[in-house]
């Protein structure tokens, strides 16, 4: 296996156009193998598995890594050497944060990882730690606008971040378990700790009224705490917004709930139980200190960032929703030829004049119910609206927020056939505003017509046209003459249906052609 180049951060010669990327990221709390199906702005996930060695609880023991703890890892790390190998990964890299970083004994715990597994191990610096969480949130959020706070077993990194770069960061050592050592001794102890190490930020007032993007394990499983008290109907972490006064009352639930408890909770891993009282305290902190406007949680960090950095300037720049919607489409749309997704492009434009004076935030998300539209032709013709729900709701889509997943299901079960009203109106609702799902219900009736005029394909929707008549009362589907058959019974039914949904008249106009 080659190793990802530390310095330029760039994939060495591999021998097919989708390699297998591993990244093994050995941090304070746990250490985890991610393998990766090719470099790209949304790499699909083949494996993920990690092992909570707890290395970090040495530090706050006296500086070095424990025995049992480096045992734990070890054999982890030996038994993600031996599955690397057998699903034949072109590329690793092995990273060590926190805990290997500052224990006395890192460098020999290192070489024995070398010796033990045949694993590199790279000790990054706080710098590019801090660097890979930014970059990771930017990859997970293209338009993240304000601070990262990356929590790690050992450390926290902040980094400020705007305009897919990162600007400010700063290193403190409060990562999690250190902070569960300090709330130990006691709760003033943690409150100073936590206060002595925020006075080092010095440029708080640039995160005034901008999100905060918590990145880390025990972050994570504060939200699912949150996402658990408030009964949130989407189980899907990335993206997800607290407001900015959820940290206090966290902390108040989490004084007064019982350790056992926390761990009924599904969501939350138990091994994370004790460090989230320490990790609340301080998420309340830093966004005070801030002035946050909300707290948004990322699934991407680190091992994502590296990937990102790791992309060429044109891939960087993509999109990752519609990168992902386009490889859905590819991969199972009806008539796709495996090297683009023509129908939802085709779809696109055709139903672009329908609705005039719609924001690119806006248009994006009806791109990717376009792409989106024909993925869902293998299921049961009576499960497809169902099977359109569940992929808007629940696929592992980045660059989305709740309400967008909300429009993009409401569209996908319309344009599958699905019912208004329907019997998932009353989660939507609790995702997105009545107006955003009309406006996406909308989406759905034009896709369905257009899918309909077109049995699927690209092809003939170039030769028609669908508008709003300049009379304010008319919706034109304009066909040249030579397409005048396409226009069936199925075909008027649509029209028909989006019309009235419009309030409008539906009209069929023969033309030269277009």
């Amino acid at each position: 296996m080659a190793s990802l180049a530390v310095d330029a951060l760039s994939l060495p010669l591999v021998n097919h156009a989708s390699p297998r990327l591993a990244i093994v990221d050995i941090g304070s709390n746990s250490v985890r193998l991610v393998v990766y199906k090719g470099l790209s702005r949304t790499p699909a996930v083949l494996f993920n598995e990690k092992v909570m060695a707890g290395l970090g609880r040495g530090l706050a023991n006296g500086g070095e890594l424990t025995r049992e703890s480096m045992e734990m890892a070890l054999t982890a790390l030996a038994r993600f050497a031996q599955l690397c190998e057998a699903m034949a990964v072109d590329s690793i890299r092995v990273v060590a944060t926190a805990a290997v970083r500052d224990a006395a004994n890192g460098p020999a715990f290192v070489a024995r990882v070398r010796a033990e597994t045949g694993l590199d191990v790279e000790i990054i610096d706080g710098e590019i730690e801090a660097r890979g969480a930014a970059y990771g949130v930017i990859a997970g959020i293209p338009d993240a606008d304000g601070v990262v706070g990356d929590l790690g077993g050992g450390s926290l990194e902040l980094v400020r971040v705007s305009r897919g770069e990162i600007h400010e960061r700063l290193s403190l050592p409060l990562g999690a378990l250190r902070l569960d050592a300090h709330r130990k001794k006691s709760r003033r102890n943690l409150q100073q700790q936590i206060d002595e190490q925020l006075d080092r930020l010095d440029w708080a007032e640039l995160g005034r009224g901008k999100p905060f993007y918590a990145v880390g394990g025990s972050w994570r499983a504060l939200a699912q705490l949150h996402m658990h008290l408030i009964e949130w109907p989407l189980p899907v972490i990335h993206q997800y917004a607290l407001p900015v006064d959820a940290p206090e009352r966290l902390v108040r639930t989490l004084a007064r709930i019982s350790m056992k408890s926390l761990k009924e909770i599904p969501a939350i891993s138990s091994s994370r139980v004790p460090q989230l009282p320490g990790a609340a305290a301080l998420l309340r902190e830093v966004t005070r200190k801030l002035g946050s406007s909300s707290i948004v949680a990322s699934a991407y960090g680190l091992r994502e960032g590296l990937l990102y950095q790791a992309l060429p300037a044109a891939a960087q720049q993509q999109d990752p929703l519609l990168v992902a919607a386009e490889d859905s489409a590819i991969r199972s749309g009806r008539f796709s030829d495996g090297t683009d997704a023509a129908v939802g492009d085709a779809l696109l434009l055709f139903t672009d004049a329908v609705f005039p004076g719609e924001t690119q935030a806006l248009r994006r998300i009806r791109h990717a119910a376009c792409l989106l539209a024909d993925t869902s032709w293998r299921a049961h013709p009576d499960m497809r609206a169902e099977d359109g729900m569940d992929r808007a709701l629940h696929g592992t889509w980045v660059g989305i927020d709740a309400a967008e997943r909300a429009m993009l299901a409401a569209a996908l079960w319309v344009v599958n056939g699905g019912g208004i009203p329907g019997p998932h109106d009353e989660l939507l609702a609790r995702l997105a505003g009545p107006s955003q799902l009309a406006l996406a219900r909308l989406w759905g009736l034009a896709l369905r017509l257009g899918q309909r005029l077109g049995g699927g394909a690209a092809e003939p929707l170039a030769a028609a046209r669908l508008e709003r008549g300049s009379d304010g009362r008319t919706l034109w589907l304009s066909l040249e003459r030579e397409s005048a058959a396409l226009y069936g019974e199925p075909v008027a039914r649509r029209h028909r249906a989006l019309a009235l949904a419009l309030g409008l008249e539906p009209q069929l106009r023969l033309v030269p052609a277009l």
